[in-house]
């Protein structure tokens, strides 16, 4: 069952890049206390995710922070070393942070997989992004199949009026 509106963010671990490498962040601490816009994707240096998705979050970040958004971070069924290396090849490192769902554990969880094994990707992320207060989502919009629309960092600064 897919996440709705409402719905409090499952409990799970995650993945990130430390200074001394890959570490662990749980959901709770990542959205406790905190307005965070969360947006995924299926794939870190994949078409659509490297030519709009992530720059448009790395360009906007400075308005969606200006909104009173406490946090913005990408997330993405890859491991923590593409996640960095990707982040740090769009100039996302102190903007955006990024999350990797390696074994798709949070993905699952929220219920918004995308299984590609058909074209040899395996199971990856709808493209989505949510607003979450305090763990709560108070926003979600989940992209159609093939489409980039109501996830862009530009529609998600029309959510925050």
């Amino acid at each position: 069952m897919t996440i709705q509106v409402g719905d409090k963010i499952p409990s799970v671990t995650l993945a990130v890049m430390g200074s001394d490498g890959p570490t662990t962040i749980s959901t709770d601490e990542l959205f406790s206390g905190r307005k965070v816009v969360l947006f995924a994707l299926p794939g870190a240096y994949t078409p659509t995710c490297s030519a709009s998705h992530l720059p448009g979050f790395v360009v906007h970040s400075d308005e969606l922070l200006a909104k009173g958004v406490d946090r913005i971070a990408c997330l993405s069924v890859n491991d923590a070393f593409v996640m960095d290396a990707w982040g740090k090849a769009h100039n996302a490192e102190d903007r955006v942070m990024m999350l990797a769902d390696g074994s798709a554990e949070f993905t699952q969880a929220v219920g918004l997989e995308l299984d590609l094994s058909s074209r040899q990707m395996g199971l990856r992320s709808q493209r989505y992004a949510m607003v979450v207060e305090d763990g709560v989502v108070t926003a979600l919009e989940v992209e159609g199949p093939g489409e980039f629309k109501v996830s862009s960092a530009e529609a998600v600064l029309a959510l925050l009026k």
